[in-house]
């Protein structure tokens, strides 16, 4: 997949293209539909599929109170967007001067003329240009003016609940990660590397890894079943997010307590992925330690019982 950043880069040749313009924060299930059918229009007829995306997320420039924390960063966000098969990613920098174009302006600059866009597929309550003043009935306008069609698509739901990246995020902040993981289509992950920790694992429960300070989207307090990839292997694990009151902490962390431990070697770039399963219980503070150990290997147990149930199902 082909990564540009801004719209000089793409070559004078580059096209046709059958275009999506969005965040993509998340990729989930509904960007996914809407990328796989530019990838097939885009194969069947010789052409390119492009996903225009920003950075920053334009609500952090717009709306900078909101204090949006994102599914995914822009490298996660890439490495999805290349595994839906599009042959190309566009992220424009949102600025000012973005941020002004009229929906004419970005029509004529980013699709006709950069991208020479023959489709542009949209989900129905997409909006663009300067205050969102574009939406998809515009957007149609432009194309027939400008040569390229447009398809709407409506809105995903599943199970009576909307796939959007704002539906998830709430989902996660709730702490429901496994229903987000439908509306994604895949766990919520956190890719970082290892902090330092305090040394209370090693010293009173079980081996753990430290996240370092993590400054995106994390599931709301509590005790997960999660997978952890550590460099190239994966455990089974139970990860506690939240400030760990038990031993009067007060400095917010992302625990990892690995399942079939065996010694890793660890550097300060090694690359540490937690993928959250399943909500076991809220954070609590233990009248003791020992209290906190027997808790803890309750923890474990019902981890591997899941686990253990997930593998059988595989098997089936």
């Amino acid at each position: 997949m082909d990564v540009f950043r801004k719209v000089e880069e793409v070559p004078p040749n580059f096209g046709p293209a059958y275009v999506s313009v969005g965040n993509f924060d998340g990729v989930h299930r509904a960007h996914a539909h809407v990328l796989g059918e530019i990838v097939s229009r885009a194969r069947a007829n010789r052409g390119k599929a492009v996903a225009v995306t920003f950075e920053p997320h334009p609500a952090r420039i717009l709306k900078p109170e909101s204090g949006l924390k994102l599914l995914t960063p822009l490298a996660e966000k890439l490495r999805w967007l290349q595994g839906t098969g599009i042959d190309a990613a566009l992220v424009l920098p949102f600025g000012r001067d973005l941020s002004l174009m009229t929906p004419r302006q970005f029509a004529e600059r980013i699709l006709r003329k950069g991208l020479h866009a023959r489709e542009v597929h949209e989900g129905f309550n997409f909006r663009f240009g300067h205050k969102a003043a574009g939406d998809v009935t515009l957007l149609a306008e432009l194309g027939r003016e400008m040569g390229f069609e447009v398809k709407v698509y409506p809105e995903m739901s599943l199970r009576g609940e909307t796939v959007s990246s704002t539906q998830i995020r709430k989902l996660i902040a709730a702490g429901r990660v496994s229903r987000a993981r439908h509306l994604l289509a895949r766990p919520f992950c956190i890719l970082g590397v290892p902090g330092r920790g305090r040394g209370y694992g090693s010293k009173y429960t079980v081996p753990t890894i430290n996240l370092a300070r993590y400054e995106e989207l994390v599931p709301k307090d509590g005790v997960y079943i999660t997978w952890t990839r550590v460099a190239a292997e994966r455990f089974d694990s139970v990860t506690n997010v939240g400030n760990r009151p038990t031993f009067g902490a007060e400095l917010f962390a992302i625990e990892t307590h690995l399942l079939n431990f065996h010694p890793i070697e660890l550097t300060p770039d090694t690359e540490v992925e937690i993928c959250f399963l399943e909500r076991l219980r809220d954070e609590i503070k233990f009248p003791s330690v020992d209290a906190l150990r027997e808790q803890i290997a309750r923890d474990v147990k019902k981890a591997r019982r899941y686990f253990h149930l997930l593998s059988t199902m595989v098997r089936m």
